[in-house]
């Protein structure tokens, strides 16, 4: 199986994420834990150019066609290669983080960003996604209080382009329900991880 995790910057679902999956490892559950951009060499080099913080000139389309190429050779490289191997993958953002950035803060357009992607990914789907939802003053709060958390190039966006995200990400939710359930998460670290893990369980068989 394939499970996507999505939100806002300062949502927690980094966090949350690690610890879940660590949940799970301990149940028995074969479990890889990946993100986006990144999971492969390429990839986080790829990675490395889209949120450095001196790419100030970096055009909207730019963005969204190195988010596809990195998706691309994430894919190629280690989703696939390990679903095939009977492992449940669990991606820290995927697609749908293209959708709402690209495709709505950005003003590119929701559409034109699937069809980018779709291309990109022969039309692969996750086969659940977890959203967690937080206001985006809340969440950029908890970057700016972690000093050890990474400070990247969206982060530094006015918050309007948050609150952007936040609703094409609500919006993706209602127009794929079957595949997306979406978490609280302002909620405590400890009750948004059993949420997390249940949802996620739920889904889930242990593999042989």
């Amino acid at each position: 199986m394939f499970v996507t995790i999505e939100g806002p910057e300062g949502s927690g679902k980094s966090s949350v994420t690690k610890k879940v999956t660590e949940m799970l490892e301990k149940e028995g559950y074969c479990v890889v834990l990946t993100r986006e951009p990144g999971g492969t060499p390429i990839s986080e080099q790829i990675r490395n150019v889209i949120l450095d913080k001196a790419n100030t000139k970096m055009d909207g389309m730019t963005e969204a066609l190195l988010y596809a190429a990195a998706r691309r050779q994430h894919l190629v490289e280690k989703v696939w290669p390990l679903s095939n191997e009977g492992k449940i993958v669990i991606s820290d953002r995927f697609l749908d983080s293209s959708l709402a950035y690209q495709g709505g803060a950005r003003g590119l357009g929701i559409d034109n960003i699937l069809s980018l992607n779709h291309f990109a990914t022969d039309g692969y789907y996750p086969d659940l996604t977890l959203l967690f939802d937080i206001e985006p003053e809340i969440g950029l709060a908890r970057i700016a209080a972690n000093a050890s958390r990474e400070v990247n190039r969206l982060d530094l966006e006015k918050i309007e382009f948050h609150r952007s995200v936040r609703q094409t990400f609500l919006g993706l939710a209602k127009r794929f329900p079957d595949r997306f359930v979406v978490l609280d998460a302002s909620k405590p670290f400890d009750e948004v991880v059993l949420n997390a893990y249940k949802t996620i369980k739920d889904r889930l068989s242990k593999c042989k």
